[in-house]
């Protein structure tokens, strides 16, 4: 470790590849220290030799830059894992399921957070995993780089849910919940990574994804209350009012809340040398089907898939791409040329428009309102439709849909059938996870505009 009163090395711009690189350069070394000294404070593991019949699982160092809302790097990040793909189910561990926050959960606690008119905070638990028990026997080989000269031959045995275990996740989870439960939080019946404490008419809210949490209240003694509880239980990062959650850019005004993703737009722009294209004015064509064109020159798999991934993650604020990245998603296992083609428009269109997101205004009403749409055997190929739908709380746009249908609709008021139950679906589990915030809405209007389904 550094002495006391030494200089931090500066945070290193590129992330090492290999252990050796890490071990050559000061600040990662510093990270790499500083995870290890987690683990002592935490008691996460205990050296000893291997027992007769027992296996070892390998461990690895993971190297990442962390960045803030505007791509600046804000510190290295070394992170050692097990490399839980050796274990084995039964043996090294049981059920390992956690519950993990949907994006549609984000945004509606963001909406509530508009129109109740606070602000939303966040902060991030420092190795969140290592404070969850684990009851199984799981050995792990010494850290690469890190070997004890001493004992060199000997594993450690993991007391605590080492990151890459496939049980770390529930532990982790089991442990928070069970601390904000005995602490006077209730746990929401739908999201259960939603936590509420009611005070009278004041209400707090602590939304869980994994080791990020944040957290908001009609009264700003319950957010002190909130920092204050977690601090002592846990060693936290407080990180201020929230501004850059799960890749969405989030400004928080006496107004509203804006969520964009701009940032990552530009990054995508970059990252397949798109900086210098020719902007479009829509994400697609709009006379213009897109087939399987089986006589198409095919393109490369991998680059179109990772296309579609990257723009599969940026509509979680961009709805208005929604149906053409989901149209050209369908062709990943054979990629054409004029599926490329489409891919690109996508791009075009994200150079046009690269600032778009979502408004949530303090000053619009709190009611859910749903809407439906589809079109009428628009795949020229099997002659099913598409379903379309949203959801609104007030003006606030809070989940959309788009997905071709399963079957062949024989009618158009079929199709719109067919789409209204998949609204109906996702509008009554917004309206169930908005009953925690204290809001009925179990008898929402769905609005559609085809005049035989809605006389039928």
């Amino acid at each position: 470790m550094l002495a006391a009163g030494s200089i931090l090395p500066a945070e290193s711009q590129e992330e090492p590849k290999k252990v050796s690189q890490a071990l050559a350069d000061e600040s990662w070394v510093e990270a790499m220290q500083e995870e290890l000294l987690q683990f002592k404070l935490q008691d996460v593991w205990v050296l000893c030799d291997l027992p007769d019949g027992k296996r070892v699982i390998g461990t690895k160092w993971v190297f990442r830059n962390k960045r803030d809302e505007r791509g600046t790097i804000i510190k290295n990040k070394a992170r050692l894992v097990a490399q839980g793909y050796r274990q084995e189910e039964g043996v090294d561990y049981d059920e390992v399921f956690a519950p993990v926050a949907r994006i549609e959960a984000i945004r509606l606690f963001l909406a509530f957070a508009s129109f109740m008119g606070f602000l939303v905070y966040q902060m991030d638990v420092k190795s969140a995993f290592l404070y969850g028990n684990i009851t199984e026997e799981v050995y792990v080989k010494q850290p690469p780089g890190f070997e004890d000269p001493a004992h060199p031959n000997k594993v450690y045995r993991v007391v605590k849910a080492l990151y890459g275990l496939h049980q770390a996740p529930r532990a982790w989870y089991e442990r928070l919940s069970t601390f904000l439960l005995k602490h006077g939080y209730r746990r929401g019946a739908i999201d259960k990574t939603l936590f509420i404490k009611k005070d009278r008419r004041d209400i707090m809210l602590v939304q869980v994804y994994v080791d990020d949490i944040i957290f908001g209240s009609t009264k700003s003694s319950m957010v002190k209350d909130f920092e204050e509880l977690m601090q002592k239980e846990f060693k936290m990062s407080s990180m201020g009012e929230l501004t850059f959650f799960l890749g969405l850019q989030v400004k928080q005004t006496t107004a509203g809340i804006f969520l964009s993703q701009d940032k990552y737009v530009k990054d995508i722009l970059n990252k397949f040398d798109f900086r210098t294209i020719k902007p479009a004015s829509t994400p697609i064509e709009a006379h213009k089907s897109l087939g399987k064109d089986e006589e198409g020159e095919e393109v490369d798999v991998h680059l179109y898939r990772s296309m579609i991934g990257c723009l599969m993650y940026l509509t979680a604020s961009r709805p208005d791409i929604m149906f053409a990245v989901c149209l050209c998603a369908r062709f990943q296992v054979t990629p054409k040329v004029s599926h490329l083609h489409a891919v690109k428009r996508i791009f075009r269109y994200l150079k046009h428009q690269p600032k778009l997101g979502l408004w949530y205004p303090k000053d619009s009403p709190f009611h859910l309102e749903a809407f439906s749409d589809s079109d009428y055997a628009g795949d020229n190929h099997d002659r099913r439709s598409t379903s379309g739908g949203c959801q609104y709380l007030g003006r606030r746009l809070v989940s959309w849909q788009c997905k071709k249908q399963t079957i062949v609709a024989i009618s158009s008021t079929e199709a719109e059938y067919v789409a209204a139950a998949k609204v109906v679906c996702s509008g009554s589990l917004d309206a169930k996870s908005i009953l925690v915030y204290g809001f009925n809405f179990r008898n929402t209007e769905i609005l559609i505009d085809n005049e035989s389904t809605i006389w039928h």
